[in-house]
This record gives C-alpha cells, sequence and structure tokens, in this order.
C-alpha cells in the first residue's frame, strides 16, 4: 500500500511541527508537542498566563517538503472533531518534480493556519483515494504566515507582546 518510490525525509517533516512551536511562542502564545501518533492533533496551545485562561487549542500540523507541490496536502474526516485548528507548512526545501537541480526552489517556509470549519467547508472526498485539502485557487490571504497565528492568538485572548 502507498508509493514505494515516494522519498521519505522524517526529519525534514518533523521540523514542520518544531517550525510551527517556534513560531506560536514567538507570538507569545505557549505551545507543546503532543505525544507522537497522537490521533487527530499534534500541538497544544495555552495562554501564558494560567490565571487568565485555562481553554486550551489543538493544532494539527501537516507539511509538503517541495516547493513546487500541488499545494494540497491530506486530511481525513474522521479527525475534524480532533482539532481546532490546522496548520499546513510549505517547507520549500526545493524543486523535486520540475526544474530539479535549479536552486531557486529553497525559499522560505510558508504557514498557513486554517481554522476547522474552513477546512470542513473545503475538503475534497474523492469517490477513491485519498481524502485531501487542495488550496490552489483559495485565498488563503487571511491565514497566512503572522496573520494566521493571530487567529489562535485572539481565541486565547493573548495580547501582542509589548513593553
Amino acid at each position: 500500500m502507498g508509493n514505494k518510490d515516494a522519498l521519505r525525509l522524517p526529519v525534514v517533516s518533523l521540523s514542520a511541527e518544531y517550525l510551527a512551536i517556534g513560531q506560536l511562542m514567538r507570538r507569545n502564545i505557549l505551545a507543546y508537542k503532543a505525544p507522537p501518533n497522537n490521533q487527530g492533533y499534534d500541538l497544544i496551545c495555552l495562554h501564558p498566563d494560567p490565571n487568565r485562561s485555562a481553554r486550551a487549542i489543538r493544532v494539527q500540523v501537516k507539511s509538503r517538503y517541495q516547493t513546487d507541490c500541488d499545494r494540497a496536502f491530506p486530511v481525513k474526516e474522521k479527525t475534524f472533531g480532533a482539532f481546532d485548528y490546522l496548520i499546513v507548512v510549505f517547507l520549500n526545501i526545493g524543486f523535486f518534480f520540475s526544474r530539479i537541480g535549479d536552486e531557486n526552489g529553497r525559499q522560505a517556509p510558508e504557514y498557513f493556519t486554517l481554522p476547522r470549519e474552513f477546512i470542513e467547508k473545503h475538503h475534497y472526498r474523492p469517490p477513491s483515494g485519498f481524502q485531501k485539502m487542495r488550496t490552489r485557487g483559495l485565498d488563503l490571504s487571511a491565514y497566512k504566515d503572522e496573520a494566521g497565528f493571530e487567529q489562535i492568538a485572539r481565541n486565547l485572548g493573548i495580547d501582542y507582546p509589548s513593553r
């Protein structure tokens, strides 16, 4: 089952979770990694002041390492109830399908923090095959990078760090 010729980069794939944790913590959101193989979510986000809020937000992290990927990622409908947000990290480590060897494929990672409701609305369920979320053609600017992380901060009631 699966494509035996697919390139597996477990270290690179795991980096997406740690990059997301770093970006969330940079925004003053406490972010913890869930136990390995935890079904449905990968991170737990909390307010940094335990006296302000006990609410926890569950985040699933998905990644694509290819700069020239189709901008889709697998997500199963049965996991929708297990996360509040899904952060997809496009790691952009290089071209793997076109222009192989072209070093312009090495670019900064991109983060998109998508609310569960957005995933439910745009989820693709083929008659057979893998369920996935297609992002090509969708306006994701409200969910990209800082704007996306800001949704979680607002949801937890975390002000922007300042003096």
